[in-house]
């Protein structure tokens, strides 16, 4: 009897060896006895700075009742940079109301006194014109670059020109500084 015939006449015990050899491919395949490795870069932690300005103080500059031509006065503010970035800084006028073409007549000159260091910047000597033409074309004069934390001083003039008119004559207007940043 040849072994076809042997494997013919028996077919459980076929089955159950085909079965056995099966498994055990499957096993010797499954295993896959491979050498692997692995790294990893636990707890990363992402956070964004912030930009935010302070100034003081935080109400008008000017309440300059009675000018007559040839007047000047003046008012300082310090604008600090106060969160964690750095910010190229801004100043622009906004809000006019009343009759807003004396905004249009007055001088304005606005001085960067310098930055804070163990105390406040002297305004008298070392300060920079930052802006100087009338308040109403006082539309977005850039200032510079701050680091966080840093503080300026800055010093307003107005005058009402010496040829000033009658037009002019018991007239009152109201403007805001606005000050603004964005990151550098």
């Amino acid at each position: 009897m040849t072994r076809l015939h042997a494997l013919a006449a028996h077919p459980r015990r076929t089955l159950a060896a085909l079965a056995v050899v099966l498994a055990a491919v499957g096993i010797t395949v499954g295993s896959g006895a491979n050498f692997t490795a692995s790294a990893a870069n636990p707890g990363n932690v992402f956070a964004t700075g912030t930009l935010s300005i302070g100034n003081s103080p935080a109400t008008a500059l000017f309440t300059a009742n009675g000018l007559k031509p040839g007047d000047t006065t003046t008012g300082t503010v310090d604008i600090t940079n106060t969160g964690s970035l750095a910010g190229d800084f801004a100043l622009k006028t906004s809000g006019a109301t009343g009759y807003t073409a004396l905004l249009g007549q007055l001088d304005l000159v606005v001085a960067d006194c310098g930055a804070w260091t163990t105390s406040a910047p002297s305004c008298t000597t070392g300060t920079t014109t930052v802006y100087s033409g009338k308040i109403s074309a006082l539309t977005n004069e850039a200032l510079g670059s701050y680091s966080g934390g840093v503080k300026h001083r800055y010093k307003f003039s107005v005058t009402l020109p010496s040829s000033t008119d009658d037009t002019y004559q018991g007239k009152s207007a109201q403007v805001d500084f606005a000050w603004s940043a964005q990151t550098a």
